[in-house]
């Protein structure tokens, strides 16, 4: 089970970003998820079953076992939740036995976005003429042209650009979406595909996917976030930075232009609107504020 935490680790590292500190308290909880299975005879994630998730939760509360806080149980809940999911995800189990965890709700954090101004200096940070230049300014174009997740991005192929101007996402659960690119994300790409990809491409074995790294092989998720956090650093900002941050940033600022949330929810690839609505929520906020700063009688 230890081998699998890591592994999971790992992928947040990648995907979402996390601080050390956010990073720290997933392993303290996984830690303890895992010793308690332990404790259970069970060392294999094929063993777990929907039962051990909700004993653990039980044990947790329970005044006879650690007797937690509502608030700290649903935090250690949802890493269990996560590690479960990504399992499932992975193909390393056949089904996600944690889905249907039961767990006391805690407010929904906003998500952290980008103004459009720290969006600019990002791009413009990433432009230059060098082949890995090309390519790390379509990979960053794309990301926040499409709020495609990380591994999405990575796991793109030639083909799945369609006509120029639309990308094809593989999606969680092999789903797919069509998502359009703008005209920005357009000239990269077709700058780093004419200029940048055929150099890369003669150094490999013909990977067909569209992002490669300078030896010809698919561009990895772990060497993607070293570029975004190279370009984050040369465009000095200030806030932190991850592939999650720009797929923040897309819905944030599509929902702020007006966008129906329906249709980002087709955009994101989320399965629930539900999930989609917090950036109603992050809108929201944004009028508040310019209505405190513009309305004569607004204090």
């Amino acid at each position: 089970m230890n081998r699998f935490a890591e592994r999971y680790l790992r992928h947040l590292t990648i995907e979402r970003g996390l601080s050390a500190n956010s990073l720290g308290a997933y392993r303290r909880d996984l830690d303890r998820y895992v010793e308690f299975l332990a404790e259970q005879g069970i060392d294999d994630p094929a063993q777990v079953t929907a039962n051990e998730p909700r004993e653990f939760m039980a044990w947790l509360r329970d005044p006879d076992g650690l007797n937690l806080a509502a608030s700290s149980a649903a935090r250690i809940a949802s890493s269990v939740r996560g590690f479960h999911r990504f399992l499932d995800d992975e193909g390393v189990v056949p089904e996600d036995v944690a889905s249907e965890l039961q767990t006391p709700k805690l407010p929904k954090r906003l998500p952290k976005a980008l103004t459009v101004d720290e969006v600019q200096r990002l791009l413009d940070a990433a432009g230059g003429d060098t082949p890995e230049q090309l390519r790390d300014r379509a990979l960053l174009e794309v990301l926040y042209a499409s709020g495609a997740r990380i591994s999405e991005a990575v796991g793109l192929a030639v083909d799945d650009v369609i006509d120029r101007d639309m990308v094809r996402v593989r999606g969680k659960g092999d789903k797919h979406r069509v998502v359009p690119l703008g005209s920005f994300a357009q000239d990269a790409l077709n700058a780093y595909l004419v200029r940048a990809r055929p150099g890369f491409a003669a150094k490999g074995k013909g990977s067909p996917a569209l992002f490669l790294g300078v030896r010809g092989g698919p561009l990895s998720r772990n060497s993607a976030w070293n570029i975004l956090q190279r370009v984050a650093e040369r465009a000095e900002l200030t806030t932190h930075v991850s592939p999650h941050t720009l797929r923040h940033s897309f819905a944030t600022h599509l929902m702020q232009g007006g966008a129906d949330v329906r249709v980002v929810q087709e955009l994101l690839g989320h399965s629930s609107v539900s999930t989609t609505q917090i950036y109603t929520k992050v809108t929201a906020d944004a009028l508040r504020e310019m209505y405190a700063l513009a309305h004569p009688r607004a204090r």
